[in-house]
């Protein structure tokens, strides 16, 4: 039988932080690339996030069904996970000509810049295994 309590609140790892340098072109006064700091999310807060991109779509014959817009639910994602820059200082998106936050992360990255931040946004979140992967662990 094992340890239940290893389950408990108090022992659980809280939310992870890490820094990852998003862009090369932030740079400190030595010239030094700064870190984004990026944190792992709750599901209870994944579910806020994926609540606010949902849709009802009217269909054939009067349905509704739901649709997820999944370009907005990938970049509230990335919003929610980023500690550090505030992307909500009102300054900040000022400086870009921006109103709100996944507006100013679109203008202020690279293309691939921004494809690299959702991509360690992901792997943070535990998004990182495809679904092969974890079917194999599933039957190891």
């Amino acid at each position: 039988m094992s340890d239940l309590s290893v389950f408990f609140a108090q022992n659980a790892e809280t939310s992870t932080i890490e820094e990852v340098v998003v862009s090369e072109r932030f740079k400190d006064r030595e010239g030094v690339p700064v870190p984004w700091h990026l944190r792992s999310m709750t599901e209870e807060e994944n579910e806020a996030v994926r609540k606010a991109v949902t849709k009802r779509v009217k269909g054939k014959g009067g349905s509704y069904t739901t649709e997820i817009d999944q370009n907005e639910y990938i970049a509230k994602l990335a919003v929610n996970s980023v500690v550090f820059p505030n992307l909500k200082d009102a300054e900040l998106q000022q400086s870009y000509g921006v109103l709100g936050a996944e507006s100013l992360l679109r203008k202020m990255l690279l293309p691939g810049e921004y494809a690299n931040l959702l991509q360690k946004v992901q792997e943070l979140n535990g998004f990182d295994k495809d679904m092969n992967e974890l079917v194999d662990e599933v039957k190891n």
